[in-house]
């Protein structure tokens, strides 16, 4: 992994918050139409800035920057990762791990348990499939958990990043993103 430095995203630096928003646009654009347009990727980097928020920016030694991650505090000592995106070129070099790690250590700081996340399961843009076997399956039908305790990860749905980073499965949310398409939920201890 290359060298890192970890910070809070200055909201007062244009340049910065215009690059890590380049970032996360690239970063989702491939795999998801939650972000349509880089104006979404700079309306998510806005509300990242306000009260009860973290906004943590990875940079290289040159600057530039690798990856970006958010989180607000949910209720009780519940906070929520929203979102992570790593810089395409950067991906599979620990960069995601080490914001995971940096968002954890500051939800401990300000007295959080747990750490939780939400990762969706919708059609891959230009597919017209999902990346899990939970996708198109109507999961009000049966038992949900006994779909979710036999997930299979299709086509690199990120949930297996996360359990690699020690969280784990705690339920799903059918028709999340529409019918058939499942929020799948996760969460960590992160303090305690």
């Amino acid at each position: 992994m290359p060298p890192l430095h970890i910070e809070d995203l200055d909201a007062a630096d244009d340049a910065l918050v215009e690059a890590t928003a380049r970032v996360l646009f690239e970063a989702f654009r491939p795999v998801t139409a939650w972000l349509p347009d880089i104006e979404a990727a700079r309306a998510e980097l806005r509300e990242s800035f306000e009260p009860g928020r973290l906004s943590l920016v990875a940079r290289d030694e040159a600057g530039t920057i690798l990856g970006w991650v958010g989180g607000f505090h949910e209720y009780a000592r519940v906070w929520e990762l929203h979102p992570l995106a790593v810089a395409p070129t950067q991906q599979r070099r620990g960069v995601g791990r080490a914001l995971v790690a940096a968002i954890e250590g500051r939800v401990a700081e300000r007295g959080g348990l747990t750490l939780r996340l939400g990762t969706d399961d919708e059609i891959v843009p230009g597919t017209g499939e999902g990346r899990t076997s939970l996708f198109g399956v109507d999961l009000y039908k049966g038992e949900p958990l006994k779909h979710l305790s036999g997930i299979r990860n299709l086509r690199g749905h990120p949930y297996e990043f996360y359990l690699a980073c020690g969280f784990a499965i705690i339920g799903v949310v059918p028709d999340a993103n529409g019918p058939g398409a499942p929020d799948i939920l996760m969460a960590k201890r992160v303090g305690g």
